[in-house]
């Protein structure tokens, strides 16, 4: 946490005279607010936008429909005294709240104001987002949060520490009730880190927006290392190598576009389902240069990117966490309207293994979608978990457990399509349809087996090998025998493990068909408290 001294310019208004009727009143209720909607002063705004960044009002503005933003508290003023605090007492003490619409639907706000008190949360700015937060959930919209302050008002003391801890514990309640989007606009330090940590997206803006726990300051006199804000908590850091953000811009107008596409793409509350467009992209539309993408070699990359272009309504998707664990690929997508979420292995990274980070970052997308009644489709192509001491030592065993306990646990509907290989547990993780997808496809190039031919014949035959008289050739011979027996395309089908084996032109159209049979699939868990993930 940081000491913030007000913003440059930063004043306090205070009504003056005294009205006699009620034209004054109102006259008086008019400079009120115009005090409150320009800010502490031009010279505030000046340093805000000489950084780089927006006003808060900008902000809100740039988020919602035009002329649609409702205000709740605009007059709100804290009434913390010491420090000199009695002396400040700005209008909206530093927070603007209320709600609008995105494309006709409610959206309920909050917006750090960095002119007035750098920010900071103090006992009144929390009460306003409590409040805001309580409304968004009991009327079942949408929350985004523009943050833009570096942490509690140390001024007020615990109070300050309270108002986090009521943030904390409303955005647990709301989890998968509602969602939850967090805008990292400037700076986020301390405590303060924790509540976009527990909402559902994070987005960040580059250079004017961090994240962390402890400062480099505190972490140059703790470990003697040098770095700069940037360096420990910066977008970049955070959407490549921590994973805590989904999403990263270079400026807040082309953010905030983004976040607005991601709410079309989702429902505004766990009761209800995504919006549904009417799709220009025929139903039956034949994806014959799929034929083309994708190798029948198992051991030739591809860009799996390219076969969910292919596949989605006009080639359009929202990847999320497209930056960091990239052998999985998560997206939001529309398959004839109807939004989807894909979960796919990416095969030019890493061969499309799963690893910690991949089995993570699907884990967590799959609990999403179930959440917001997002239909679930898998692409397959794994040929199983990372293997290394890095892997085992770091856990692999309960962080691939993570996603094995999402899909198992999910009742959205669910189909899955083996487009090549399949091997080991990886296979059962994918949505299997062991674990409960409701169906199940391949493509007449898929390998499902326990492993890849070449290690399973080595195991097999290995005494054959070793005692023959030519062992490359034995070898050779025993692959060969081993995928002809068990590794064939059709092996799976024949034993009801795959429900069929389709030409991969017809993709599209089969998934669209098997989403609409499914559309009224309904699926009870069992009657419990809540489970208990693998952590």
């Amino acid at each position: 946490m940081t000491v913030l001294d007000e913003a440059p310019g930063e004043t306090t208004d205070e009504p003056t005279g005294e009205p006699t009727d009620a034209r004054g009143r109102v006259a008086e209720l008019h400079g009120i607010r115009a005090a409150a909607l320009a800010g502490p002063s031009e010279k505030a705004t000046e340093a805000q936008h000489a950084k780089g960044k927006l006003t808060a009002r900008e902000r809100i503005e740039l988020l919602l429909d035009a002329g649609s933003f409702q205000e709740v508290e605009q007059l709100r003023r804290h009434r913390a005294t010491g420090f000199g605090l009695e002396a400040k007492k700005p209008y909206t003490d530093g927070v603007i709240t209320g709600w609008g619409t995105v494309e006709g639907r409610t959206v309920f706000v909050y917006a750090h104001d960095f002119r007035i008190f750098g920010g900071a949360l103090g006992e009144a700015h929390a009460t306003k987002i409590h409040k805001i937060m309580d409304m968004a959930i009991a009327a079942g919209a949408p929350l985004v949060s523009l943050n833009d302050g570096a942490g509690a008002r140390i001024q007020e003391g615990v109070s300050a520490l309270a108002g986090y801890g009521g943030i904390f514990q409303r955005n647990t309640k709301a989890s998968g009730v509602i969602p939850q989007i967090s805008v990292m606009l400037g700076p986020c330090a301390g405590g303060a880190a924790y509540s976009p940590a527990l909402t559902d997206f994070v987005f960040m803006v580059r250079e004017t927006s961090q994240m962390f726990i402890t400062g480099p300051d505190v972490v140059k006199a703790v470990t003697g290392e040098e770095i700069t804000q940037n360096g420990l908590g910066g977008a970049d850091v955070h959407a490549e190598t921590s994973g805590v953000c989904h999403f990263a811009y270079d400026d807040e107008e082309t953010c905030l576009a983004e976040v607005r596409y991601l709410l079309s793409m989702l429902p505004q509350n766990n009761r209800e389902n995504p919006p549904r467009v009417e799709s220009t992209d025929a139903a039956d539309r034949r994806g014959d240069v799929l034929l083309d993408l994708v190798p029948a070699d198992g051991n030739r990359p591809y860009d799996m990117a390219k076969v969910i272009e292919e596949i989605v309504d006009d080639g359009d998707y929202l990847e999320i966490h497209e930056r960091w664990a990239r052998n999985i690929i998560c997206a939001l997508a529309r398959l004839d309207g109807q939004v989807v979420g894909i979960v796919a292995n990416q095969p030019s990274s890493l061969a499309g293994v799963l690893d910690i980070e991949a089995s993570e970052k699907a884990a967590r997308f799959v609990q999403m979608c179930d959440a917001f009644n997002i239909p679930i489709v898998t692409f397959l192509d794994v040929p199983g978990f990372l293997p290394g001491v890095d892997q085992e030592h770091g856990g692999i065993i309960r962080h691939g457990a993570k996603l094995l306990y999402a899909y198992c646990n999910a009742t959205v509907p669910r189909i899955s399509l083996i487009l090549r290989k399949a091997y080991g547990g990886a296979y059962i993780v994918m949505d299997s349809q062991s674990i409960g997808a409701d169906l199940t496809y391949a493509w007449p190039t898929n390998e499902i087996a326990v492993m890849g031919a070449e290690g399973a014949a080595n195991v097999i035959f290995r005494r054959q090998i070793a005692e023959a008289e030519d062992p490359e050739a034995m070898r050779a011979r025993m692959v060969k025998e081993y995928k002809s027996e068990l590794m064939h395309p059709y092996y799976a089908a024949e034993r009801g493990l795959v429900d069929d084996v389709i030409d991969p032109a017809e993709t599209r159209e089969v998934l669209i068909r098997s989403l609409a049979m499914l559309q009224s699939k309904h699926a009870d868990l069992p009657s419990r408290k809540h489970g208990n993930p693998p952590q």
